[in-house]
């Protein structure tokens, strides 16, 4: 059961977030590594200092988290204990045993364009607006929570947002003109005011999100049907990782859903084949089914054959 953390967890949890804002660790990863540390701290029964390599194995050992959720609970401990033997508040880095758990198999979940526009369509003018920033610009909820009307950029083309990313990274995101529009129209300062330095938190941007969306789409797998959508497009992976702002083409690859059509498609140009189109695949559907159907009636009329025939 979890029990109240101890004097000396809060004390270095408290130290440890310290030095992270001090390196330049973005909020968000400050917040998620507090949590991390708090939840270890309130189910093992030692001090973090007096804490045994086999204590942590056991911990870690009992919790039945998804493979992404132990990669990253893993690699906060073992940068708790890095900081820690590097400041002398240990003699060793007891996160070192814990093993490398491999990256997941990727698993895009781009949301049904019918359970989008069902969401649109029941929300408010707000929330609307968010979903339509996470599908249609890739915009992740910590981006939509901290966008200001000074974000909005005009060029010769069009209009653009800049978008505060992960890690302090700031890219720019054309926009499609009627989202430009919408976002104009908004009162000037933060798009989405609220209680946390004025603006909405990101938490509260994806409750109201979920509030609208069908179980189980959430703003993020928005981003996922942005990625696979753009993808589609060209292939062009490197555009879609700037779009989304992920600082490896790898993780992109995770957000991006090819369906049966495009891996049809690379085999038909393999092959030196033309790719058929949405029509000749319809018209050959309805001309494999009239076939089947005209042969089982054909077996159907078939004289039975007597012995010996």
């Amino acid at each position: 059961m979890p029990v109240v953390i101890t004097a000396a967890w809060l004390e270095a949890i408290d130290a440890f977030i310290l030095a992270l804002c001090a390196a330049g660790h973005p909020g968000t990863t400050v917040v998620t590594r507090r949590q991390q540390l708090q939840h270890l701290a309130r189910r093992v029964g030692s001090d973090p200092w007096v804490l045994t390599s086999e204590d942590l194995l056991g911990y870690v050992a009992a919790q039945a988290w998804a493979q992404e959720t132990r990669r990253g609970r893993y690699s906060a401990f073992r940068e708790f204990w890095r900081w820690g033997k590097a400041t002398g508040r240990c003699r060793k880095n007891v996160a070192k045993v814990l093993p490398r758990v491999r990256a997941s198999a990727p698993a895009p979940r781009p949301v049904p364009d019918a359970v989008y526009q069902i969401a649109v369509r029941r929300a408010d003018e707000r929330t609307a607006l968010i979903l339509r920033l996470a599908h249609d610009g890739g915009l992740r909820r910590g981006e939509i929570a901290v966008i200001h009307s000074n974000d909005l950029i005009q060029d010769f083309i069009g209009w653009s947002l800049l978008v505060h990313g992960k890690g302090n990274k700031k890219r720019v995101v054309p926009l499609p003109p009627r989202l430009a529009l919408d976002l104009r129209a908004r009162a000037e300062g933060w798009v989405f005011p609220g209680d946390l330095d004025g603006h909405l938190s990101p938490r509260r941007i994806g409750e109201l999100a979920v509030d609208v969306l069908a179980p189980p789409w959430t703003i993020h797998t928005l981003r996922h049907s942005f990625a696979t959508r753009t993808h589609a497009l060209d292939g062009d992976t490197l555009t879609v990782q700037r779009l989304l702002g992920h600082a490896s083409a790898d993780t992109t690859a995770r957000y991006v859903l090819l369906g049966d059509e495009r891996l049809r498609g690379t085999v038909y140009r393999a092959a030196g084949l033309a790719v058929p189109t949405a029509a000749a695949r319809r018209d050959g559907l309805v001309s494999g089914v009239s076939g089947v159907v005209s042969l089982y009636h054909a077996r159907s009329s078939r004289k039975p054959e007597g012995p010996g025939t």
